[in-house]
């Protein structure tokens, strides 16, 4: 009986502890908007005219999402566009109103949203630091003992006297996330923000983020950027179509997103998608997909430079990740294929099937051919198909970068492009450790501490 009593003192003592520890609590939230097709149907609602008949439709932008954070935990929340990560956000931070549910803040928020958003244009940058923090319930005191901090973070000098309306937009939000970032918060909020302003202040940006982190402070994170996300977060939300699809370490949620983005081009797909060895699709698939058509499950450019004689055709092509799924993400160290099926429209000598790599700012960073692997194609017959598969480790930089197909060779003597699709699809690189440059050296490194290793 003794026994009994006193587990049951541990238990609500523990579960007591863990209340306290719980800084933003979500439960079962709704956000709903009417949808209206024609504007004269919200006036006769808004005037009462509406006779019993519902003239819009509702679109939930969450559906029932429930989430908690604890103190000093860093959360990421990812998601396609549209699975409802700013709106939560913003009902977070009090930005717009739920629709059903509750939501509970223990601590002072400081919100990376939209940046800049209660700057008044009129105002000199150093009248917003003042309006900006009374705002957000510092004493003129209080914001003095800061200033000086919010200077030197923003770094735009002489500006700072001078009309917000004539800044750069890299000042302006320079400033805006100065200022959210140097009020000491509790709890931060960051929706894509990080990416702000050139290099240098974004690298200035996440030294702050890691500060935060280290200071044990609480972080709700929304970005695109998956090594990001892998890299700072314990743990990881994921969102879809307003709705809460999972939670769990970031290497799982991650793996669970790359799923949902290979989902987003077909509905009703049944499954992950995998490429046997034959080059055909294995597994059962959506009957509205035609058996090989790889590309239809990735994520593709609409504005691709495409090209060629027509002699030949690349017909298809994927990324396939080391698990066997198409997709346009991989993990960096993973190895991957990048898979080219091409066409014959004529006898064709020795063509060449060529796959090549460029960074964002259109930079060539790698590549190869069937040419420089020493791979003979042969006699191509009017009809015939090749697949290439080229296999290799990922070992660029966490980051996007454009994938380039080519289909060349020698016709008569003279260069031919049979068929080239310049940036066609994207590959995002997940990384949890960046070096120096445009790939990995993939170092093994030994260090000797007073002739020991450590």
């Amino acid at each position: 009986m003794v026994c009994t009593h006193a587990m049951m003192l541990a238990q609500n003592k523990y579960k007591k502890h863990m209340e306290e520890e719980v800084i933003i609590n979500v439960e079962h939230l709704d956000k709903m908007y009417k949808l209206y097709n024609r504007q004269r149907d919200r006036m006769k609602e808004a005037l009462g005219l509406t006779r019993g008949r519902q003239l819009y439709k509702e679109h939930y932008a969450l559906k029932d999402v429930s989430m908690q954070v604890r103190k000093g935990e860093t959360v990421g929340i990812i998601g396609t566009n549209g699975s409802g990560k700013s709106t939560i956000l913003k009902i977070i931070t009090g930005v717009l109103s739920p629709t059903a549910g509750n939501v509970e803040i223990n601590g002072r928020i400081s919100a990376l949203l939209e940046l800049g958003a209660g700057f008044n244009m009129e105002f000199t940058g150093i009248e917003n630091v003042y309006l900006n923090g009374t705002m957000n319930g510092f004493s003129e005191e209080e914001i003095d003992s800061k200033l000086q901090d919010i200077l030197d973070f923003a770094d735009i000098g002489e500006f700072i006297n001078q009309q917000v309306k004539t800044y750069s937009s890299g000042m302006f939000v320079r400033l805006a996330f100065a200022l959210a970032i140097n009020i000491d918060p509790e709890i931060l909020v960051v929706d894509e923000a990080l990416s702000v302003g050139d290099v240098f202040f974004q690298n200035k940006c996440y030294h702050k983020f890691e500060e935060f982190k280290k200071a044990g402070k609480t972080i709700l994170f929304v970005s695109h950027d998956l090594s990001s996300i892998s890299k700072y977060c314990d743990r990881v939300v994921l969102l879809n179509h307003g709705e809460k699809m999972a939670e769990g370490k970031p290497k799982e949620i991650i793996d669970m997103y790359k799923k949902v983005l290979v989902n987003q081009t077909t509905s009703a797909m049944s499954g992950s998608e995998k490429v046997g060895e034959d080059g055909r699709l294995a597994g059962s698939l959506n009957r509205n997909v035609k058996d090989g058509l790889w590309k239809s499950y990735l994520t593709l450019n609409p504005s691709n430079d495409t090209y060629g004689s027509g002699l030949a055709e690349i017909e298809d092509f994927c990324l396939i990740d080391n698990t066997g799924n198409i997709t346009n993400t991989v993990i960096k160290g993973d190895s991957f294929s990048v898979k080219v099926k091409t066409k014959y429209h004529a006898d064709i000598s020795e063509p060449i099937i060529a796959v090549s790599f460029k960074n964002r700012m259109g930079v060539e960073i790698t590549g190869t051919n069937t040419m420089f692997e020493k791979l003979a194609t042969g006699e191509c017959k009017d009809g015939d198909e090749i697949v290439a598969t080229f296999t290799q480790k990922m070992m660029l930089q966490g980051g996007d970068y454009l994938i380039s197909l080519g289909l060349v060779g020698y016709r008569e003597g003279n260069f031919t492009v049979y068929h080239r699709m310049y940036d066609i699809f994207n590959v995002q690189v997940i990384s949890s450790k960046d070096t120096v440059g445009y790939y990995d050296m993939d170092s093994e490194v030994q260090l000797f501490k007073n002739g020991k290793e450590i």
